[in-house]
């Protein structure tokens, strides 16, 4: 379809003026060209089909800037994806118009943050937002608390829990957000667990309101003091367990567990478990059902008679696991409870769902009283190590 005149002549002048990226309104039928004095526009007078009309405009921007009259090319699109894409290309990438294109620029390592901020004029998107907030250069740049914040504007608008626990996350990356601004969200995550999530993946040992540490907290910190300088894995887990952070982060930890809305909750506490407690199960997720992981969990910690009676045998740091239980265990005898309690939730994975939950569908109050055989004795041994 051939451009009116005016259209045409309006545009070329707008190319020649070389802007750092374009916009294309599609609804409202105005190219937009930001440089740095600001904004130009050019309003489109379609003589047709409105469609072929902009495919019309895109095709002349192409054809200026990468010299291919195509649009955004299918093997340009192909190599963005893949994450081929030159980083000396991303400038381009943003003065075609073309949302995709400003997708994969977001997306590239090589984004620089004046880049970022092209690419922010160009397409305000919370996928967007996210995508640079997983680049660390952005995070460090002036437009990194830009994006967080637009990230907890749009957080009520989101749909999707894998979502919000991402977005959680990443705006409480340090020095994006105030403390002010933190606190605020974490008073809102009461009432949403996906946030909860997001705190415990991104601050576990930092998570705001923090409570008094376990009563015996400094008993054990003193009775383990030589463990501790000797790097023993398993001994600092226990002390930080009993901290003030470790106590906080158990508590969150048992208010998501208490009523997840779908499995993706479900999931992502008991990786945030295995993770928190992994020094005790390098192996990662063993698998095992309820039952089994209770019978692990007195064995590895003498309760069933062997110290060395653990489902896995590994190294951790200078000493085999199982070794360093047993020294712990020489010097503080009363604290086999809390290492099978660690031992049981460094084990939470879908081997407890599996049985209790085949249908991945299932959500609400029905996947909550399925689940209970599981989450149940889990809650069992937070509270344990909660005192």
């Amino acid at each position: 379809m051939e451009l009116s005149s005016e259209d045409n002549l309006r545009l070329n002048v707008l190319i020649a003026s070389r802007p750092q990226a374009i916009r294309i309104d599609e609804s409202r039928l105005v190219v937009y060209g930001l440089s740095e004095r600001g904004e130009a526009k050019v309003a489109l007078n379609p003589s047709g089909a409105v469609d072929a009309y902009l495919r019309a405009v895109k095709e002349l921007i192409s054809g200026h800037i990468l010299g291919s009259p195509g649009g955004y090319p299918v093997y340009l699109r192909r190599w963005t994806r893949m994450g081929q894409m030159r980083d000396q290309s991303l400038e381009q990438l943003l003065m075609l118009g073309e949302s995709e294109a400003v997708v994969a620029a977001v997306g590239s390592p090589g984004l620089t943050p004046e880049l970022a901020r092209r690419a922010w004029w160009a397409m305000e998107d919370a996928e967007n937002a996210r995508r640079m907030l997983r680049n660390p250069t952005i995070v460090a740049s002036e437009m990194g608390p830009v994006l967080a914040d637009y990230l907890v504007e749009y957080l009520p608008f989101e749909t999707e829990h894998e979502t919000m626990m991402e977005s959680v996350r990443l705006v409480l990356q340090p020095g994006l957000l105030s403390d002010e601004k933190i606190l605020e969200l974490w008073k809102k995550s009461t009432r949403k667990q996906a946030y909860l999530v997001g705190f415990l993946r991104a601050r576990p040992d930092d998570l705001p309101e923090q409570p008094q540490p376990r009563a015996d907290a400094d008993e054990i910190a003193a009775a383990l003091a030589d463990e501790l300088s000797a790097g023993n894995a398993v001994a600092g887990l226990l002390v930080r367990v009993t901290s003030s952070g470790g106590q906080r982060f158990l508590k969150t930890l048992s208010a998501v567990l208490a009523k997840p809305p779908n499995q993706d909750i479900v999931s992502a506490g008991f990786d945030l478990l295995r993770g928190y407690f992994a020094a005790l199960r390098p192996e990662g997720d063993p698998n095992l059902t309820i039952e089994a992981l209770l019978a692990d969990g007195e064995a590895f910690a003498g309760l069933g008679g062997d110290t060395r009676g653990g489902a896995a045998i590994d190294e951790a740091g200078p000493a085999p696991i199982t070794e360093q239980v047993q020294r712990i265990l020489d010097q503080l005898p009363a604290a086999a409870p809390d290492l099978a309690a660690m031992r049981v939730l460094s084990g939470a994975g879908y081997g407890l769902i599996r049985p209790l939950l085949p249908d991945p569908t299932t959500l609400g109050s029905l996947m909550r009283r399925k689940l209970t055989p599981a989450i149940d004795p889990l809650q069992t041994q937070i509270s344990r190590l909660l005192g």
